[in-house]
């Protein structure tokens, strides 16, 4: 959805480390990442991603994720810098607004 919206992807595979991603992203000069968690490790996983991330000096990188993440964790991974976190059915062509009006908001002149 996001290669289809004209985004440039970077699908880095599965189970890559939180540093193979922040290495990655660092190296591709990425404005954004987007996890996906199914298996319930996503806070582990995720908030390692955002402190890499703040270790390499890359702490303005948009982060974005979904998967199946419980209502509860959701506060505690907008804390570690996600902006946007996605539960299972959300519609893509949200993700694909949300990543645009973030990522090149409108001039408000």
């Amino acid at each position: 959805a996001l290669r289809d919206a004209g985004m440039e992807v970077i699908y880095t595979g599965l189970r890559c480390t939180a540093s193979q991603i922040v290495k990655a992203a660092i190296e591709e000069d990425v404005e954004a990442i987007g996890l996906s968690s199914l298996s319930g490790a996503h806070e582990t996983h995720f908030c390692e991603v955002s402190r890499l991330l703040a270790e390499e000096g890359a702490a303005d990188v948009l982060l974005f994720g979904g998967g199946i993440i419980p209502q509860q964790d959701v506060d505690r991974l907008r804390e570690v810098g996600f902006q946007c976190i996605y539960p299972p059915g959300t519609p893509l062509e949200k993700i694909v607004d949300d990543l645009r009006s973030t990522l090149r908001p409108e001039s408000s002149t």
